[in-house]
């Protein structure tokens, strides 16, 4: 089964919004693992406007499932990294302005740089993930570079679901087979929702696992976090 990785940045968001604890981001990711998350994901910006450090300090404490902790690969990530050790550091190309993850790493361009900071995180006993577009080139890249994972930015299958469902994921199912044969892990994760999961999950081959972060979090004002959880986990069955 593919695993749920819940990212809890707008629950963050939600309580920074109004200053205080409320709601609680530890309560709320232990509230997640209890309702079936599989993993509790954070993406912690240079600004903190939503998760901040001290969360994920806090967080590495009480989450029992996979910690999955996002974000660019400057000093204070990988302080971050290496103080945590979380169950997955993956490593996005975001700037520290932007207001969400947008693209994939050109990891043949960023090959030198790739590999110093994959080989580094490795030595934290860290699996290493690689944000990457489904183009075989980068998949390939990942690899070079010495990724365990590789996670598919999944904004343009979800831009382009409702037009035609098969043009759509047609990249994501060659750039997982590539990956595959090539011995990396295959998360996917951004703009996921109930209406497209399921189809990519059918579809994609060796899906380990997808991270949902605003759609989930969306869906739980009208469900109640609970129900919502076991919706999306009923997707990936």
């Amino acid at each position: 089964m593919t695993q749920l990785s819940v990212n809890i940045n707008k629950i963050a968001t939600l309580r920074n919004a109004r200053g205080g604890n409320n709601p609680d981001v530890i309560k709320a990711a232990l509230d997640c693992e209890r309702f079936g998350a599989q993993g509790i994901t954070v993406h912690p910006r240079p600004d903190e406007r939503h998760i901040r450090y001290s969360d994920v300090i806090e967080l590495k404490k009480v989450v029992t499932t996979e910690f999955n902790i996002e974000g660019y690969p400057d000093n204070r990530y990988l302080k971050l990294i290496r103080e945590t050790k979380p169950a997955q550091a993956t490593l996005v190309p975001d700037g520290p302005d932007a207001i969400t993850s947008n693209a994939g790493w050109d990891t043949v361009k960023n090959k030198s740089f790739l590999i110093e900071i994959v080989s580094t995180i490795k030595s934290y006993g860290v699996r290493v993930s690689v944000f990457v577009d489904p183009v075989i080139a980068m998949v390939e890249g990942a690899k070079a570079v010495g990724a365990d994972r590789i996670e598919l930015y999944t904004e343009p299958y979800a831009s382009h679901y409702h037009q035609n469902q098969e043009a759509a994921i047609k990249p994501y199912i060659e750039a997982a087979k590539v990956a595959h044969q090539l011995g990396l892990g295959i998360n996917a994760g951004h703009d996921l929702d109930l209406n497209n999961l399921k189809y990519l999950h059918d579809t994609i081959p060796h899906l380990d696992e997808v991270s949902i972060g605003h759609a989930l979090i969306c869906d739980a004002l009208y469900f109640g976090l609970e129900n919502t959880i076991q919706l999306y986990l009923k997707q990936l069955k």
